[in-house]
This record gives structure tokens, C-alpha cells and sequence, in this order.
């Protein structure tokens, strides 16, 4: 390591100890979601010719990520890892992608680990291989300690607003409710009943990497009262002290929910 560099590192931790201090006693969100972006763009920054490498980096971040939201108290966090859209993409570069993710939910729910992890997304539209150990992850983590921790994979927000209604009114015809006694009573909450994310908080506070001021379809509909944090850092070099500069952010806003 060169002097320059462990001058920025000494500064980075003063700098990062100075955060943690002031956010004693703040307000902390208790659901976090991250739209982890910008992994092939680190890749080309860094003269990688493989963009999976990018990929591989961004994985290697997660459990530090997660870690984390630990220590700051956040009791759900989603992780925004695969897209419907990115299911298009070319063979050659979804497979590898997927195999990723599937190294992910492996290491997350390794027996060290004190996470509890949720697939949520539209899993029929995933290769066969990779529901099964997004599955036996969520399986083998039941019941432990830690955060619940959703893996957005094959993840379209209108898409699940369109499950949701489809589950609401299978449930509702099974019962031999009438198409007109549904209209009359249906409600919000009877439609988040059926969200993926269905007995959890809505998110308090979204973060995504990578300069992008948009949510690609981020879980569209609980997000409605959420607090952005728009970060120029792509994902693979998001540091904890870019994570406690998020949540002091969060905690400096008033949060009126249209009030």
C-alpha cells in the first residue's frame, strides 16, 4: 500500500467514525433496499474485459452490505440482484450472471451466517436450477436470528402488482365471492396482503448505486412513501462509510407520509 493510499484510508476511517457518532440515537429505517448497479461499468473503469467480473466483485460486497445494516439495527433489507428486463439478455451473459446469484444465495445462507433469506420475483420465469437454491436458501434459513433478507430475482415491479391481483382473485374465487362483492369491497390492503413481500414493513429508505436517479421498476408499489439515496459509487466500491452517509441522509428528512 502506497503512503498516498493509507492517508485516504486513515481519513476515510476518521471520517467514518465522526458518522457513526452522529447517528447515535437517529432515526434508523427498519426496511433498506438496495438497487446494487454499476458492477459492468467497474468492471470497464477498471480495465476488466469480462463484465462478469464486475458481477463477481458486486457478490463479494453483499454480506459486508448486510453486515452493516446489522450493526445500524435494520430489520429487512431487499436486495435488487436480477430484473424480468435482465432476463432478455444473451445466453452467454445470463448464465453466468445467474450462476452468480446462485453463489450468492449459497454463501448467505451458509450455517455461519444469521440471516433469514426470502426469493421474491417471478420465479417461474427462472431456470429450473436456480429456484432450487434460491429455495433450499430460503429453506435452511427459516427461523434464524438475524435481518430478513429478500433476493429480488426475476424481479419486475409491475409484474408482481399483476401477481398479486391474479392471487387476489383466485383467493376470492375459491371462496365463491361474486366478481361485484369483490369490487365493493376491494381495498389496498387486500392487494398488498398479496405483494411478495407480504408481512413485511414497506421500505423506509432505498438506496441505489452507479448515479442512476431511477427505481427500473423497484418494488413500485411499496415504495410510495420510501426515501431515496442516489449515490454516484458504483456498487463493487460501495464502502460503509458511503452506507452511513445514506443513513444520516435518511435521518436528517421529515418524513410526512402526505400529512
Amino acid at each position: 500500500m502506497g503512503a498516498r493510499q493509507w492517508v485516504r484510508d486513515a481519513l476515510t476511517q476518521v471520517y467514518e467514525r465522526r458518522l457513526a457518532r452522529q447517528l447515535v440515537g437517529a432515526d434508523v429505517p427498519r426496511h433498506v433496499g438496495a438497487i446494487i448497479d454499476g458492477n459492468r461499468r467497474w468492471a470497464r473503469a477498471t480495465g476488466l474485459l469480462d463484465p462478469n467480473a464486475g458481477h463477481r466483485r458486486g457478490a463479494d460486497r453483499i454480506a459486508s452490505f448486510l453486515g452493516w445494516c446489522d450493526e445500524a439495527g435494520v430489520e429487512v433489507v431487499t436486495l435488487f440482484l436480477l430484473s424480468t428486463d435482465n432476463l432478455s439478455r444473451p445466453e452467454p451473459e445470463l448464465t453466468p450472471l445467474l450462476r452468480i446469484i446462485e453463489g450468492v444465495a449459497e454463501d448467505l445462507s451458509a450455517p455461519d451466517r444469521r440471516w433469514q433469506l426470502r426469493p421474491v420475483g417471478a420465479l417461474g420465469l427462472l431456470p429450473a436450477e436456480t429456484v432450487a437454491v434460491l429455495k433450499e436458501a430460503e429453506e435452511v434459513t427459516r427461523g434464524r436470528p438475524g435481518a430478513h433478507v429478500n433476493l429480488a430475482v426475476g424481479y419486475g415491479g409491475r409484474r408482481e402488482i399483476a401477481d398479486a391481483v391474479r392471487s387476489l382473485l383466485a383467493e376470492h374465487a375459491s371462496r365463491g365471492t361474486t366478481l361485484d362483492e369483490l369490487i365493493g369491497v376491494l381495498d389496498v390492503e387486500h392487494i398488498a396482503e398479496h405483494l411478495y413481500t407480504r408481512g413485511q414493513p414497506d421500505p423506509d429508505l432505498v438506496i441505489r448505486t452507479s448515479g442512476e436517479q431511477r427505481l427500473s421498476g423497484f418494488l413500485l408499489w411499496q415504495t410510495a412513501h420510501s426515501e431515496f439515496y442516489f449515490t454516484d459509487v458504483y456498487w463493487p466500491d460501495f464502502r460503509r462509510v458511503d452506507f452511513l452517509r445514506a443513513l444520516r441522509a435518511y435521518a436528517a428528512r421529515h418524513r410526512r407520509f402526505g400529512g
